[in-house]
Protein backbone atom coordinates (compact mmCIF):
# COMPACT_ATOMS: atom_id res chain seq x y z
CA UNK A 1 0.00 0.00 0.00
CA UNK A 2 3.05 2.28 -0.06
CA UNK A 3 4.31 4.52 -2.83
CA UNK A 4 2.60 6.88 -5.21
CA UNK A 5 -1.10 6.14 -5.37
CA UNK A 6 -3.33 6.39 -8.42
CA UNK A 7 -5.46 9.27 -9.54
CA UNK A 8 -8.59 7.20 -9.92
CA UNK A 9 -10.81 7.35 -12.99
CA UNK A 10 -14.31 8.72 -13.00
CA UNK A 11 -16.03 5.76 -14.72
CA UNK A 12 -17.20 4.43 -11.34
CA UNK A 13 -17.73 6.10 -7.99
CA UNK A 14 -14.39 6.77 -6.36
CA UNK A 15 -15.02 4.85 -3.17
CA UNK A 16 -16.06 1.76 -5.15
CA UNK A 17 -12.78 1.90 -7.07
CA UNK A 18 -10.74 2.11 -3.87
CA UNK A 19 -12.74 -0.71 -2.29
CA UNK A 20 -12.40 -2.96 -5.34
CA UNK A 21 -8.65 -2.49 -5.48
CA UNK A 22 -8.21 -3.35 -1.80
CA UNK A 23 -10.57 -6.32 -2.13
CA UNK A 24 -8.55 -7.68 -5.07
CA UNK A 25 -5.28 -7.25 -3.19
CA UNK A 26 -6.65 -9.30 -0.31
CA UNK A 27 -7.89 -12.04 -2.66
CA UNK A 28 -4.44 -12.17 -4.28
CA UNK A 29 -2.67 -12.37 -0.92
CA UNK A 30 -0.93 -9.02 -1.36
CA UNK A 31 -2.70 -7.78 1.77
CA UNK A 32 -2.66 -10.39 4.54
CA UNK A 33 -5.13 -11.32 7.24
CA UNK A 34 -4.57 -9.11 10.28
CA UNK A 35 -2.45 -6.57 8.39
CA UNK A 36 -3.19 -2.98 9.42
CA UNK A 37 -4.15 -0.55 6.68
CA UNK A 38 -2.58 2.90 6.46
CA UNK A 39 -4.43 5.73 8.14
CA UNK A 40 -7.34 7.42 6.42
CA UNK A 41 -5.21 10.44 5.54
CA UNK A 42 -2.40 8.26 4.21
CA UNK A 43 -4.83 6.32 2.01
CA UNK A 44 -6.39 9.55 0.79
CA UNK A 45 -2.95 10.84 -0.19
CA UNK A 46 -2.01 7.58 -1.90
CA UNK A 47 -5.19 7.54 -3.94
CA UNK A 48 -5.45 11.26 -4.55
CA UNK A 49 -8.98 11.41 -3.17
CA UNK A 50 -10.70 13.00 -0.20
CA UNK A 51 -10.81 11.61 3.32
CA UNK A 52 -14.57 11.31 2.83
CA UNK A 53 -14.04 8.99 -0.16
CA UNK A 54 -11.70 6.76 1.84
CA UNK A 55 -14.16 6.58 4.72
CA UNK A 56 -16.94 5.58 2.30
CA UNK A 57 -14.71 2.85 0.83
CA UNK A 58 -13.91 1.58 4.31
CA UNK A 59 -17.62 1.54 5.20
CA UNK A 60 -18.26 -0.61 2.12
CA UNK A 61 -15.47 -3.06 2.98
CA UNK A 62 -16.56 -3.16 6.61
CA UNK A 63 -20.12 -4.02 5.55
CA UNK A 64 -18.63 -7.01 3.69
CA UNK A 65 -16.56 -7.91 6.80
CA UNK A 66 -13.41 -7.59 4.70
CA UNK A 67 -12.05 -4.87 6.97
CA UNK A 68 -12.57 -4.67 10.73
CA UNK A 69 -11.49 -2.18 13.38
CA UNK A 70 -9.33 -3.21 16.31
CA UNK A 71 -8.32 -1.16 19.35
CA UNK A 72 -4.90 0.47 18.89
CA UNK A 73 -4.47 -1.24 15.50
CA UNK A 74 -7.07 0.71 13.56
CA UNK A 75 -8.49 -0.87 10.42
CA UNK A 76 -7.08 -4.33 9.67
CA UNK A 77 -7.64 -6.93 6.97
CA UNK A 78 -10.14 -9.62 7.98
CA UNK A 79 -9.45 -12.70 5.86
CA UNK A 80 -9.20 -15.65 8.29
CA UNK A 81 -9.54 -18.22 5.49
CA UNK A 82 -6.86 -16.60 3.37
CA UNK A 83 -4.18 -19.23 4.06
CA UNK A 84 -6.53 -22.15 3.49
CA UNK A 85 -7.17 -23.64 0.08
CA UNK A 86 -8.11 -27.01 -1.35
CA UNK A 87 -5.80 -28.28 -4.05
CA UNK A 88 -7.78 -28.83 -7.24
CA UNK A 89 -7.03 -32.38 -8.39
CA UNK A 90 -7.21 -33.15 -12.12
CA UNK A 91 -6.43 -36.34 -14.03
CA UNK A 92 -4.08 -34.58 -16.44
CA UNK A 93 -2.11 -31.32 -15.95
CA UNK A 94 -3.92 -28.11 -16.82
CA UNK A 95 -2.13 -25.08 -18.26
CA UNK A 96 -3.73 -21.64 -18.00
CA UNK A 97 -2.09 -19.03 -20.20
CA UNK A 98 -3.27 -15.69 -18.79
CA UNK A 99 -2.68 -12.64 -20.99
CA UNK A 100 -3.69 -9.00 -21.02
CA UNK A 101 -2.40 -5.50 -21.52
CA UNK A 102 -0.26 -3.71 -18.95
CA UNK A 103 -2.34 -2.89 -15.90
CA UNK A 104 -5.16 -5.29 -16.75
CA UNK A 105 -4.61 -7.27 -13.55
CA UNK A 106 -3.40 -10.54 -15.10
CA UNK A 107 -0.75 -11.22 -12.44
CA UNK A 108 -3.28 -10.45 -9.72
CA UNK A 109 -5.68 -12.91 -11.36
CA UNK A 110 -2.89 -15.48 -11.60
CA UNK A 111 -2.23 -15.18 -7.87
CA UNK A 112 -5.93 -15.61 -7.09
CA UNK A 113 -6.09 -18.68 -9.35
CA UNK A 114 -2.97 -20.16 -7.75
CA UNK A 115 -4.42 -19.63 -4.28
CA UNK A 116 -7.68 -21.29 -5.35
CA UNK A 117 -6.00 -24.34 -6.92
CA UNK A 118 -2.55 -24.87 -5.45
CA UNK A 119 -1.16 -24.97 -9.02
CA UNK A 120 2.23 -23.53 -9.91
CA UNK A 121 2.26 -19.76 -10.52
CA UNK A 122 4.67 -18.69 -13.29
CA UNK A 123 4.79 -14.94 -13.88
CA UNK A 124 7.06 -13.61 -16.62
CA UNK A 125 8.27 -10.56 -14.73
CA UNK A 126 8.93 -12.49 -11.53
CA UNK A 127 10.95 -15.11 -13.40
CA UNK A 128 12.91 -12.85 -15.73
CA UNK A 129 12.94 -9.19 -14.64
CA UNK A 130 16.34 -9.09 -12.83
CA UNK A 131 18.10 -10.75 -15.77
CA UNK A 132 16.24 -8.61 -18.31
CA UNK A 133 17.20 -5.40 -16.52
CA UNK A 134 20.85 -6.49 -16.32
CA UNK A 135 20.87 -7.44 -20.00
CA UNK A 136 19.39 -4.09 -21.03
CA UNK A 137 22.03 -2.21 -19.04
CA UNK A 138 24.77 -4.26 -20.70
CA UNK A 139 23.31 -3.28 -24.07
CA UNK A 140 23.43 0.38 -23.03
CA UNK A 141 19.66 0.69 -22.65
CA UNK A 142 17.52 1.76 -19.73
CA UNK A 143 16.71 -1.22 -17.48
CA UNK A 144 13.07 -0.10 -17.69
CA UNK A 145 12.96 -0.12 -21.49
CA UNK A 146 10.12 -2.22 -22.91
CA UNK A 147 9.55 -0.37 -26.16
CA UNK A 148 12.83 -0.07 -28.10
CA UNK A 149 13.73 -2.27 -31.09
CA UNK A 150 16.70 -3.53 -29.06
CA UNK A 151 14.43 -4.87 -26.34
CA UNK A 152 11.79 -6.20 -28.73
CA UNK A 153 14.22 -8.02 -31.00
CA UNK A 154 16.89 -9.25 -28.59
CA UNK A 155 15.42 -9.46 -25.09
CA UNK A 156 11.70 -10.12 -25.36
CA UNK A 157 12.02 -13.43 -27.29
CA UNK A 158 14.35 -14.79 -24.61
CA UNK A 159 11.93 -13.75 -21.85
CA UNK A 160 9.16 -15.81 -23.36
CA UNK A 161 11.52 -18.68 -24.11
CA UNK A 162 12.45 -18.83 -20.41
CA UNK A 163 8.78 -18.63 -19.40
CA UNK A 164 7.74 -21.48 -21.70
CA UNK A 165 10.71 -23.58 -20.53
CA UNK A 166 9.53 -23.15 -16.93
CA UNK A 167 6.02 -24.16 -18.02
CA UNK A 168 7.36 -27.23 -19.84
CA UNK A 169 9.39 -28.37 -16.86
CA UNK A 170 6.38 -28.15 -14.56
CA UNK A 171 4.13 -30.07 -16.92
CA UNK A 172 6.77 -32.75 -17.42
CA UNK A 173 6.75 -33.17 -13.63
CA UNK A 174 2.97 -33.62 -13.74
CA UNK A 175 2.15 -30.18 -12.36
CA UNK A 176 -0.64 -27.90 -13.52
CA UNK A 177 0.52 -24.33 -14.10
CA UNK A 178 -0.83 -20.80 -14.32
CA UNK A 179 1.33 -18.71 -16.65
CA UNK A 180 0.93 -14.92 -16.65
CA UNK A 181 2.43 -12.53 -19.20
CA UNK A 182 1.08 -9.93 -21.62
CA UNK A 183 1.05 -12.53 -24.44
CA UNK A 184 -0.24 -9.75 -26.74
CA UNK A 185 1.93 -10.77 -29.71
CA UNK A 186 1.56 -14.48 -28.97
CA UNK A 187 -2.22 -14.45 -28.61
CA UNK A 188 -2.51 -12.77 -32.02
CA UNK A 189 -0.39 -15.52 -33.63
CA UNK A 190 -2.56 -18.52 -34.49
CA UNK A 191 0.51 -20.59 -35.41
CA UNK A 192 2.06 -19.92 -31.98
CA UNK A 193 -1.17 -20.81 -30.21
CA UNK A 194 -1.44 -24.06 -32.17
CA UNK A 195 2.19 -24.94 -31.40
CA UNK A 196 1.83 -24.39 -27.66
CA UNK A 197 -1.37 -26.44 -27.60
CA UNK A 198 0.32 -29.27 -29.54
CA UNK A 199 3.39 -29.15 -27.28
CA UNK A 200 1.28 -29.41 -24.15
CA UNK A 201 -0.89 -32.13 -25.66
CA UNK A 202 2.23 -34.19 -26.40
CA UNK A 203 3.03 -33.93 -22.68
CA UNK A 204 -0.50 -34.96 -21.71
CA UNK A 205 -1.62 -31.47 -20.65
CA UNK A 206 -4.67 -29.41 -21.57
CA UNK A 207 -4.29 -25.71 -22.38
CA UNK A 208 -6.80 -22.95 -21.65
CA UNK A 209 -6.36 -19.43 -23.00
CA UNK A 210 -7.48 -16.64 -20.68
CA UNK A 211 -7.66 -12.98 -21.68
CA UNK A 212 -8.03 -10.33 -18.99
CA UNK A 213 -10.12 -7.44 -20.27
CA UNK A 214 -9.86 -4.07 -18.59
CA UNK A 215 -11.28 -0.76 -19.81
CA UNK A 216 -8.84 2.08 -20.41
CA UNK A 217 -9.77 4.08 -17.30
CA UNK A 218 -9.36 1.09 -14.99
CA UNK A 219 -6.08 0.09 -16.65
CA UNK A 220 -4.80 3.59 -16.00
CA UNK A 221 -5.79 3.26 -12.35
CA UNK A 222 -4.01 -0.09 -11.96
CA UNK A 223 -0.85 1.14 -13.68
CA UNK A 224 -0.63 4.28 -11.54
CA UNK A 225 -1.28 2.25 -8.42
CA UNK A 226 1.58 -0.20 -8.93
CA UNK A 227 4.05 2.61 -9.69
CA UNK A 228 6.44 0.45 -11.78
CA UNK A 229 9.30 2.28 -13.47
CA UNK A 230 8.69 0.31 -16.69
CA UNK A 231 5.27 1.99 -16.97
CA UNK A 232 6.60 5.56 -16.88
CA UNK A 233 6.61 5.95 -20.67
CA UNK A 234 3.02 4.70 -20.94
CA UNK A 235 1.76 7.07 -18.27
CA UNK A 236 3.64 10.03 -19.72
CA UNK A 237 2.08 9.39 -23.14
CA UNK A 238 -1.17 7.69 -22.19
CA UNK A 239 -3.20 8.88 -25.18
CA UNK A 240 -0.48 7.76 -27.58
CA UNK A 241 -0.26 4.39 -25.84
CA UNK A 242 -4.01 3.83 -26.14
CA UNK A 243 -3.85 4.66 -29.84
CA UNK A 244 -1.58 1.68 -30.55
CA UNK A 245 -3.44 -1.00 -28.57
CA UNK A 246 -6.83 -2.57 -29.16
CA UNK A 247 -8.59 -2.63 -25.81
CA UNK A 248 -11.31 -4.85 -27.31
CA UNK A 249 -8.84 -7.45 -28.65
CA UNK A 250 -9.72 -11.12 -28.18
CA UNK A 251 -7.55 -14.19 -29.03
CA UNK A 252 -8.52 -15.92 -32.30
CA UNK A 253 -9.08 -19.29 -30.60
CA UNK A 254 -11.42 -20.62 -27.94
CA UNK A 255 -10.73 -18.66 -24.77
CA UNK A 256 -12.16 -17.31 -21.53
CA UNK A 257 -12.49 -13.60 -20.78
CA UNK A 258 -12.11 -12.19 -17.28
CA UNK A 259 -13.57 -8.69 -16.94
CA UNK A 260 -11.33 -6.85 -14.50
CA UNK A 261 -12.86 -3.46 -15.17
CA UNK A 262 -14.11 -1.45 -12.23
CA UNK A 263 -17.65 -2.44 -13.18
CA UNK A 264 -16.87 -6.17 -13.47
CA UNK A 265 -17.81 -8.92 -11.02
CA UNK A 266 -15.38 -9.50 -8.12
CA UNK A 267 -12.14 -10.98 -9.40
CA UNK A 268 -12.22 -13.89 -6.95
CA UNK A 269 -15.74 -14.87 -8.07
CA UNK A 270 -14.68 -14.88 -11.72
CA UNK A 271 -11.55 -16.87 -10.85
CA UNK A 272 -13.58 -19.54 -9.09
CA UNK A 273 -15.91 -19.91 -12.06
CA UNK A 274 -12.90 -20.21 -14.36
CA UNK A 275 -11.36 -22.92 -12.17
CA UNK A 276 -14.60 -24.92 -12.24
CA UNK A 277 -14.73 -24.74 -16.04
CA UNK A 278 -11.07 -25.63 -16.52
CA UNK A 279 -11.07 -28.47 -13.97
CA UNK A 280 -14.11 -30.09 -15.59
CA UNK A 281 -12.74 -29.77 -19.13
CA UNK A 282 -11.74 -33.14 -20.58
Amino acid sequence: MSGQGPRVSRGESLHHQVARNIRNQIAAGLLRDGQPLPSTRELAEQWGVSVFTINEAMKLLASENVIISKPRAGRVVNAPDQAAHTDVQVHTPRVLLVGGYAGSGKTELGRVLARETGWAMLDKDTLTRPVVEAALEILGCSPHDRESPEYLSRIRPREYEALINALTENVQCGNSAIVTAPFVKEFKDLAWLNRIEATCKDMGAEVSIVWVYCDADTMHTYIRHRGAARDAAKLANWTDYLSVIDVDFRPPVEHSVIDNSASGAPLQDQARELVKAVASNG
